[in-house]
């Protein structure tokens, strides 16, 4: 009687995985359902017509009007689009940021789904980034912005001076969604609340050396414009915090305590005066000097506090593995073909984030 050997498991097939594309292209999406098919196919054309292979990450941000199911339509024969559906609507910052979460390409593009951004110019940003490697981040400059003057680029202009001042980051148009990036600039920067306007200077605080580019602007002719007047009071408040997160961000002592001490000063001053008049005699319980200098020294002692705490739980915050403190590239010359020892399995990457 023949033995039967017992069956051998045999390992399912795998489906090999897809080659990463040179260019990841990310497109938030709130209630464009008519612009949808035209931008697809725009972009396709712009991106055929060259030799980077892309994909494109279209983020629908909870729309209402039909969008996602445009999306899964128009994927159904494009393996290069990948659609990106939010349970709600959070905002262009958290669209474009669960974009950025997903992206494979070592370039990153984004612009908006109105198609009031020209397609055709993604080849224009990607040549730089190709031809030179001092540049980490083009950005787009809509020179003949095809908008409302007073309710669009009066406020617009105004916007892009103060931020340009304030950041240290000199840019014509800040608001241009056209831009493109190096991946490891991606990989270090993360958007929160509406800081969507800000790349740029986030950018910059990462490391990114930037340039900007003309691009071409055409007028809406489909859906409606999410933005208002009212944006403008956003974005002060939003500069305030990049501000912030550019200066004082690994030293919030110097922020607080420096305004503490400013306050605290005059405080002590006062009560010192009030001290040298009480020793000769004179009353000072009804003084409202008194009163003013006991709250400007308890304010200042506040604030030199608040930097304390501060300065512990962004040293902790470090320590135990969070957002690198820096980050650093190191040099490694090149050598002759004769030279080039065989690669080894443990050597390590010559690009890095050094934690603290």
């Amino acid at each position: 009687m023949a033995i039967i050997p017992p069956a051998v498991a045999v390992p399912p097939m795998t489906r090999p995985r897809a080659t990463p594309p040179d260019v990841s292209i990310v497109v938030p999406i709130f209630n464009e359902v008519d612009s949808l098919p035209d931008l697809v196919e725009r972009i396709a054309r712009a991106m055929h017509g060259q030799q980077l292979t892309f994909e494109l990450l279209a983020v629908d941000d909870g729309s209402t009007d039909g969008s996602r199911q445009r999306l899964r339509e128009l994927a159904a024969d494009r393996p290069w689009l990948r659609p990106v559906f939010l349970v709600r609507n959070y905002g262009q910052s958290s669209a474009l940021q669960a974009g950025f979460d997903r992206v494979r390409g070592r370039y990153v593009v984004t612009l908006d789904a109105d198609l009031q951004n020209e397609p055709d110019d993604i080849p224009l940003l990607l040549q730089r980034l190709e031809t030179d490697p001092e540049v980490d981040m083009v950005s787009g400059w809509r020179k003949d912005r095809q908008d409302a003057e007073l309710s669009r680029k009066l406020p617009s202009r105004i916007a892009n001076r103060l931020i340009s001042s304030a950041t240290g980051v000199h840019l014509h148009d800040y608001g241009c969604a056209l831009k493109a990036y190096r991946r490891p600039i991606i990989d270090r920067i993360r958007l929160y609340g509406e800081l969507h306007r800000f790349i740029p200077s986030l950018a910059k605080e990462a490391g990114a050396r930037i340039t900007e580019l003309p691009v071409r602007h055409h007028p809406r002719t489909r859906g409606v414009s999410k933005y208002g007047i009212d944006r403008t009071f956003r974005v002060i408040l939003d500069l305030i915090l990049i501000v912030f997160f550019m200066r004082y961000r690994q030293r919030p002592l110097h922020a607080f305590g420096g305004i503490g001490l400013w306050l605290a000063a005059p405080g002590v001053l006062i009560l010192l005066w009030l001290l040298l008049l009480k020793l000769f005699g004179h009353d000072i319980g009804g003084r409202p000097l008194l009163l003013a200098g006991v709250m400007l020294v308890l304010m200042g002692v506040q604030l030199i506090v608040a930097g304390l705490i501060g300065e512990m739980l962004t040293r902790t915050y470090h320590e135990t593995g969070g957002a690198p403190q820096f980050h650093a590239e190191e040099y490694v010359p090149a050598q002759a073909p004769d030279q080039v020892a065989a690669p080894s399995t443990s050597q390590a990457p010559a690009s890095f984030d050094a934690p603290a």
